[in-house]
């Protein structure tokens, strides 16, 4: 049986199709495959990229889980302060999961220069503020240093200078408004240490961030009250879990909100690339099955007359069936071989020089994320082959139907 199946085996190989009529199906079949495979690294690789960047980015500005008092919460501008004197800071010990915790606070004011004004939030950040989160983010200039003196430099956003038509180095007047009826507006005057560009518009349009002392200076706070903390954690996909540990172990008259909930429509209209990408992931890989299908139907017919000389030889339907589903397999190899290099070479090239740009006003970002992970790639090529050959059982049941006597005098 070995020397029949070796014969087959070396009857159907891609070689000899060049000259035969199923010569072109097999090229779509192999085409398909590639262009299947392609889009499917392509549409993961850049929805969980653009899930993950839009995700770091308002998490950057926003922190993940906010810390503050009932009064504050859901509330862009600080009412009450609330005091840094807390069992979980400036370490959080008795939630693990939390990385960093940071206290800010925001108060309302206005920009005003000879030519413009622009109402804006000033985000009050202390010695504990990590930087590190939106560093990247920077454009211009540096990151101000507020673990010593009072500092009178901010960092502000693209968006705000061109319309101030403010510019590195200069300064200018902030007025902001006093709770007491009939007060004076206090009067500070900022220069700009760095400008940066989130992307993020809700952010971009409304906050320069500066040191938390001139807040607490101006609402005559103590040196130990703030607005709010601002909480880090290890695993965002937790991050529900996490701010209910949170709100078990911090005091009565505070509350916590996850990122998830203050930007609920961001993250409502993110879930919905998870449904996306499943509805191309079932397309590519119906159509890539389709023509495998396809391929397999015409091989069949055009090998006819040898399976029936196999049948006479004495080889049973199974083994006639393993030679037909190896070769599928052999195409099914090549095309994932051609699409995963054109599709990771696309990536990479994307992801060294972001050539395909988005508009940050409906995306969050500037340019297309790519996130490429192997252990995707590999489960991808895995689920492709695994449906495509499971489902190539089905056709591959004609041979058993084939009658030896029939299939030789077959023309």
């Amino acid at each position: 049986m070995n020397l029949e199946y070796f014969i087959a085996k070396r009857l159907i190989t891609a070689k000899d199709y060049k000259s035969s009529i199923s010569a072109p199906i097999i090229k779509i079949a192999i085409s398909a495959i590639a262009i299947g495979i392609i889009m499917m690294i392509v549409s993961v690789a850049t929805g969980i990229g653009l899930q993950q960047k839009i995700r770091e980015k308002v998490s950057a500005f926003n922190g993940q889980i906010i810390i503050s008092n009932y009064d504050n919460n859901n509330s862009e501008i600080t009412l009450n302060p609330i005091s840094k004197k807390q069992d979980f800071y400036p370490s959080f010990k008795s939630v693990p999961e939390v990385s960093h915790i940071q206290a800010i606070a925001s108060k309302a004011g206005i920009i005003r220069t000879e030519n413009a004004f622009e109402g804006i939030v000033f985000k009050g950040v202390g010695a504990d503020y990590n930087w590190n989160n939106i560093k990247e983010y920077v454009v211009e200039g540096n990151l101000p240093d507020f673990s010593k003196t009072l500092n009178e430099e901010v960092i502000i956003s693209r968006f705000l200078a061109d319309r101030l038509n403010l510019k590195l180095g200069d300064s200018f007047n902030t007025f902001f408004v006093k709770e007491e009826q009939g007060k004076l507006p206090n009067i500070r005057r900022f220069k700009i240490a760095g400008i940066f560009s989130s992307g993020f518009q809700d952010f971009d349009a409304t906050y320069i961030m500066g040191d938390i002392r001139h807040i607490q200076r101006i609402n005559k706070w103590n040196p130990d009250q703030i607005g709010a903390f601002e909480v880090f954690v290890k695993d965002f996909t937790t991050i529900k879990e996490t701010g209910n540990h949170i709100y078990e172990k911090i005091s009565s008259n505070l509350d916590t909100e996850t990122i998830t909930e203050k930007y609920s429509y961001i993250f409502d209209w993110l879930q919905l690339f998870d449904f996306n990408i499943v509805v191309i992931l079932g397309i590519m890989i119906l159509v890539a099955t389709i023509n495998m299908v396809v391929a397999l139907l015409v091989l069949i017919l055009e090998r006819t007359q040898m399976i029936g000389i196999l049948k006479a030889l004495g080889a049973n339907n199974w083994t006639v069936r393993k030679v037909f589903l190896y070769n599928a397999f052999y195409l099914i190899i090549r095309g994932l071989f051609w699409g995963n290099l054109i599709g990771i070479s696309l990536l990479l090239v994307q992801q060294q020089f972001g050539i395909i740009h988005l508009n940050p006003e409906n995306y969050y970002v500037n340019q297309a994320p790519v996130y490429l992970n192997w252990g995707y790639i590999a489960l991808l090529n895995l689920l492709t082959v695994t449906v495509c050959f499971l489902v190539l059982l089905i056709p591959s049941y004609i041979i058993t139907k084939i009658s030896p006597v029939k299939a030789i005098r077959f023309d």
